[in-house]
C-alpha cells in the first residue's frame, strides 16, 4: 500500500468535504443507501463466500454471526444510514460564543477531524456505518477490515464509490479500503505510525486487536473496549425481570460486546433465583460457577442428551472465568455478599463498557449508578442498548471506554472537534 498516496488523496477528499453543506453531503448518502438497496444481491454473494471461507477456516459460529449479512441485515444498515441523513450536521454548530472586553468576538465551533481510519474485524455492517458517520460529518475515511470479510468490504466499498460518483457534488475519493492480505498486518503498522497523514484511528474488535492498537500507535487514537460487561441482581431484585433480561443480554447476540459475560448475584436471593436462571438457559448457556453458585447449582451438573431431560452445562469457574470475554453461550457466575462487593468486584473486573443493575431499590440503584466506573449503567435494562442506533445516533463508529474526547456509542459528533473563530476591528495587545 502506497500510504502516502493514499492519505494525500483522502486529505484532498476532506477538505472538499469541509466546504459541502448538509443538503448536500445528504444527497451523496441518499444515493448510497439506493445503491446498497439495489445491489444487495451482490453483496449477500460476496459476504457468502467470506461465510464459507470462514466455516472452513473453523471459526465459530458465534464470530460467524458477526460475519453474516442477509436481507433483513441489509435493511438495518440502510435504516442507520437514513438516520444519519435525518441528523443535524454538526460542522460548523456554534459550541459557546462570547465578546471580549475590548470588543472581540469570539466563537467555538465545530470542525471535521479530517482524516479517519478505522482497523475492525468481521462484521461487515462497520464499512457502511464508519463511511456514512464520516461523510455526514465532513472527513474522508480510511478503512482496514480484516481478512474474513475482505470479500463483502469490497463489494460494499465498490457500491459506495460507483454511488458517490453518480451523484453531483459527490465525492467518491474520501473513501479507502485497504487491501487486506492473510497473516500480512504490515499496512496496519504504517496507519498507525502515519503521523501528520492520518488524524485519528479507531480500532473495533477484539482485546488483542485493540490493544496492538493502542500499545503502537503514534497517530491519536479513541479507544474502543471490548466488551466484559455484568449484571448485576441485587438483594432487591424482582427475580423474574432478572430472568428475562439475562436471557437477553446473554442470548439474543452473545459475540457482540454488549453482551453480559458475567452475572453477579447478591446472596441473599441466590438461592431463589440461580435455579430460576438455569432454567431460563437450560441447555443453551454454559455456566461458570464460583464456589457458592455451584453448591446451588450442582443437581444440574452436567449435560446429557441421553436422559431426555436437557440440562445447563455447569462447571466450577476458575480465576480466568472472571473478567472474561467469552463471545458465546457461556457466563460466569458470582455470588456477592453486599452490593459493595459486587461494585468492587465489577470495576476491578470490567472493560469500562456496560454494567447493569436489577434491582427496585432507589437507594442502591444510584449507588451502583454513581460507583461503576463504565461508559454506560443500566438500571432494569439489557446492556444490548448499548449501540449508536438505539442511542438514536442511527450508526456509530464503536463503544468508546477511555474517559477523554469520547465515552460510550460514538456518533457523528465524536468525529468533529472545535476550533475558535476570532472577529475583531483592529485590536492589539
Amino acid at each position: 500500500m502506497d500510504l502516502k498516496k493514499t492519505t494525500d488523496s483522502l486529505r484532498s477528499a476532506s477538505q472538499k468535504l469541509a466546504l459541502q453543506n448538509a443538503s448536500e453531503k445528504n444527497r451523496a448518502l441518499a444515493a448510497v443507501a439506493e445503491a446498497l438497496d439495489k445491489n444487495r444481491a451482490s453483496i449477500i454473494s460476496a459476504n457468502k463466500a467470506d461465510i464459507d471461507a470462514a466455516r472452513a477456516n473453523g471459526m465459530s459460529e458465534s464470530i460467524i454471526d458477526r460475519l453474516l449479512l442477509n436481507d433483513k441485515r441489509i435493511d438495518g444498515i440502510i435504516e442507520s444510514l437514513r438516520l444519519v441523513i435525518g441528523q443535524t450536521d454538526p460542522v460548523g454548530e456554534e459550541v459557546a460564543g462570547w465578546k471580549t472586553p475590548n470588543g472581540m468576538t469570539i466563537r467555538q465551533v465545530r470542525v471535521p477531524l479530517g482524516v479517519v481510519a478505522i482497523i475492525y474485524e468481521n462484521r461487515p455492517n462497520v464499512t457502511v456505518d464508519a463511511f456514512s458517520l464520516a461523510y455526514k460529518s465532513g472527513n474522508a475515511i480510511l478503512l482496514r477490515g480484516s481478512s474474513s470479510s475482505y470479500k463483502s468490504n469490497v463489494e460494499i466499498v465498490r457500491v459506495i464509490r460507483e454511488a458517490l460518483a453518480a451523484v453531483e457534488g459527490g465525492v467518491p475519493e474520501a473513501i479507502e479500503l485497504v487491501e487486506v492480505r492473510d497473516h500480512d498486518h504490515s499496512d496496519v503498522d504504517q496507519i498507525l505510525n502515519a503521523v501528520g497523514m492520518i488524524d485519528v484511528c479507531l480500532p473495533r474488535g477484539g482485546k488483542k486487536l485493540i490493544e496492538n492498537v493502542v500499545r503502537n500507535a503514534k497517530v491519536p487514537v479513541i479507544e474502543t473496549g471490548s466488551g466484559v460487561c455484568h449484571l448485576y441482581v441485587d438483594s432487591e431484585a424482582n427475580l423474574d425481570m432478572a430472568c428475562t433480561i439475562a436471557e437477553n443480554a446473554k442470548i439474543q447476540r452473545p459475540s457482540v460486546c454488549n453482551a453480559i459475560e458475567c452475572i453477579v448475584v447478591h446472596k441473599a436471593v441466590a438461592e431463589a433465583f440461580l435455579p430460576k436462571l438455569e432454567a431460563k438457559f437450560a441447555g443453551r448457556v454454559k455456566l461458570h460457577a464460583d464456589e457458592q453458585a455451584f453448591e446451588i447449582l450442582k443437581n444440574a451438573v452436567v449435560e446429557c442428551p441421553q436422559s431426555g431431560r436437557i440440562e445447563t452445562t455447569l462447571l466450577p469457574a476458575t480465576d480466568a472465568d472472571f473478567g472474561n470475554e467469552y463471545l458465546d453461550y457461556e457466563c460466569c457466575i458470582k455470588v456477592v455478599d453486599s452490593i459493595e462487593e459486587a461494585i468492587s468486584y465489577i470495576n476491578s473486573h470490567n472493560t469500562k463498557h456496560s454494567e447493569s443493575i436489577i434491582s427496585e431499590s432507589r437507594a442502591n440503584t444510584r449507588l451502583f449508578q454513581s460507583m461503576i466506573d463504565a461508559s454506560c449503567v443500566y438500571v432494569n435494562a439489557s446492556t444490548r442498548f448499548t449501540d449508536g442506533g438505539e442511542f438514536g445516533f442511527g450508526a456509530e463508529l464503536g463503544i468508546s471506554t477511555q474517559k477523554l474526547h469520547a465515552r460510550g456509542p460514538m456518533g457523528i459528533k465524536v468525529l468533529t472537534t472545535t476550533k475558535y473563530l476570532i472577529d475583531g476591528e483592529g485590536q492589539i495587545r
